[in-house]
């Protein structure tokens, strides 16, 4: 998967100046007072790419890799607690485009060729402790972005809903979040926390919204085979809820024992009370569950499943079950009468079994357990 990358930086430089995506990240260790990091390639241009995954859906994970180690992140030292802080301001002015913003950053010294991986942040590049930065030139913010922005009074809740309806991305949302720029009680945001956080928020909000829609009236069936991954969804006729489950096999991210192993969360009508056990995935996935549910205008139970195959071994970020299930639900559908239809079609398509996906399913025995219209035809 790193085949063919190349970090195109010079590595003896104390000073960078370039267009940010615009990029920014918010550190958790040493919690409250964490790094902070503004990011800027040592590119002049569009550099939208470098940071938005919403565009990544149709891009090899190398090209994606190479946008990412070429971010050089400058470092700080900030209180999450002091929102009014020099390097808060940076960072909640760079949070507030959609297009690149012109930096210029000057390090305390070079920054090391060291990349650092997460489970739910996509990879991010070289950094050094900095001395300072500056904002040279910006573009226009959208006008909602600073409306919101200028909202003391509004809740973050209600921002991310407000933001998310006009059409702000997910991402940028994120972005808005972590840089401490949204709600009543301000503070910077740990990029990893703000990411779940969003994806929550905004799910939650949209089954709300599916609560109030008739039952799908089958079973529908979705399956995309990408970057060494497979996606499978049953959609279901019932109310509301929702499973996600993650089968990795062995050499990959979080698995080089020598079995494959199958782990799955879910939820029923009433939702969640406590924090998923599979992570950042499980809230990328409902997301875009519910954003199809809801394009489509029906509520649905839904079976998300994901086998990780060998040769997927970087942790990329959540970004990418969140887009890669936007896609799928883009294909075109198989619709079922029963469920045992549903997955007896799934077994020409799964390499861990259905059966073992079954067996360690909690809402396929939920489902089975009701009775449904479908029961009596």
């Amino acid at each position: 998967m790193l085949s063919g990358y190349r970090i195109k930086v010079d590595f003896n430089l104390k000073e960078i100046f370039g267009s940010s995506p615009p990029a920014l990240f918010v550190g958790r260790a040493n919690y409250p007072k964490v790094r902070v990091c503004p990011a800027v390639p040592p590119v002049v241009g569009d550099t939208t790419l470098y940071d938005k995954p919403e565009l990544w859906g149709e891009m090899p994970i190398e090209k994606i890799l190479d946008f990412r180690y070429s971010l050089i992140h400058g470092q700080f030292i900030a209180d999450v607690r002091n929102p009014r802080s020099r390097e808060a301001d940076i960072l909640q002015e760079i949070s507030l485009y959609e297009k690149p913003v012109e930096l210029e950053v000057i390090f305390e010294k070079p920054p090391t060729p060291k990349v650092l991986f997460d489970d739910s942040t996509p990879p991010m590049g070289p950094s050094a402790p900095a001395k300072d930065v500056r904002i040279c030139s910006t573009p226009k913010a959208p006008r909602v972005v600073e409306e919101v922005y200028e909202s003391t009074d509004l809740g973050a809740f209600e921002a991310m809903r407000l933001l998310y309806e006009e059409g702000i991305a997910v991402s940028h949302i994120q972005k808005l979040l972590s840089a401490g720029a949204l709600g009543v009680r301000r503070k910077l945001v740990p990029t990893r926390w703000a990411i779940t956080a969003v994806d929550d928020s905004i799910s939650k909000q949209i089954i709300e919204y599916l609560k109030h829609f008739e039952n799908l009236d089958h079973y529908r069936v979705f399956v995309l085979k990408e970057k060494s991954n497979l996606f499978m969804v049953i959609l279901t006729p019932q109310t509301w809820c929702f499973e996600w489950g993650e089968a990795w096999f062995p050499q990959t991210t979080w698995n080089f024992g020598n079995e494959m192993f199958i782990e799955t969360d879910w939820e029923d009508h009433r939702g969640r009370r406590t924090y998923a056990s599979l992570g950042g995935c499980y809230y990328a996935s409902r997301l875009a569950t519910t954003e199809y549910l809801r394009k489509i205008g029906r509520q649905a139970g839904a079976i998300v499943w994901r086998e990780i195959y060998p040769g997927f071994k970087i942790p990329i970020g959540v970004w990418f079950v969140r887009e890669m299930l936007r896609k799928c639900f883009n294909q075109k559908f198989i619709e079922f009468n029963t469920l045992e239809e549903a997955l007896d079609y799934l077994r020409g398509f799964s390499k861990a079994g259905i059966d073992n996906w079954v067996k360690n399913s909690k809402l396929i025995d939920h489902i089975r357990g009701q009775k449904t219209l479908w029961s009596f035809l």
